[in-house]
């Protein structure tokens, strides 16, 4: 029986944030949710996680953990978060202290692996789009590598248009679709908000799919209530 169709172009979404601590997760992990209320065979990816504690002789980390939990596919770890380091620090310090590297051509077979086995994929960066991964990758190397659509994720807080804006022009930079991006309500009392809002929707040159409200008892449900998935792009 043929699974209906999603409303992104590709096979999935690279989400990604203005900042480390913006709530990608919480984006990642509703849009997942999203594509299965619809049907599909949805899966979470979080090719590099750093800050984990070891548990069955494996290191687990918490994003990982709700991002599998979110979805309806089973997979292997290893394709699910192909690179899981112990120390919460960038990745490629967390890497060479634990005398790896960090190689995207593993991270995109394990994308082609996961992506056999859902009809949508939802990959989250490590922090924001430009973090490093290696001397010669950072986390735009990897979207790029990728090919998908771009959900950015941003903070909404003081200095949050800046940062939004400037992301948005080094996806644009690295050729890549910016498919819609998200409003998180991460500080309770930020001045002027809806006109931060307002002058972020006349700058980004995509769909704002959803406002998610402060709400630190229940963000999941926040954000499952708040998304418009029909709106990406």
């Amino acid at each position: 029986m043929p699974h209906r169709s999603s409303p992104v172009s590709l096979h999935g979404v690279f989400v990604t944030g203005t900042d480390t601590g913006v709530g990608k997760t919480l984006v990642a992990c509703a849009l997942i949710r999203a594509f299965t209320r619809r049907g599909l065979r949805a899966a979470g990816m979080k090719p590099v996680a750093a800050g984990a504690a070891p548990s069955g002789g494996v290191l687990v980390n918490g994003d990982v953990e709700q991002l599998i939990a979110a979805g309806n596919v089973a997979a292997p770890r290893e394709i699910v978060n192909p690179y899981c380091f112990a120390e919460p620090i960038a990745p490629h310090i967390a890497a060479a202290r634990a005398g790896t590297t960090i190689d995207t051509a593993r991270i995109a077979r394990a994308h082609e692996a996961l992506r056999a086995r859902a009809d949508v994929v939802v990959v989250e960066g490590a922090g924001g789009f430009r973090v490093p991964l290696g001397a010669a990758a950072d986390t735009a190397d990897l979207a790029v590598r990728l090919a998908l659509p771009v959900v950015l994720v941003v903070g909404m807080r003081l200095g949050c248009l800046n940062h939004a804006l400037l992301t948005a022009e080094a996806i644009a930079a690295r050729g890549l679709a910016l498919a819609g991006w998200v409003a998180n309500h991460v500080a309770p009392e930020m001045d002027a908000v809806d006109e931060n809002v307002r002058a972020l929707e006349a700058r980004l040159k995509a769909p704002l799919i959803a406002r998610i409200a402060y709400a630190p008892a229940a963000p999941a449900a926040a954000a499952e209530r708040a998304l418009a998935l029909e709106r990406l792009g």
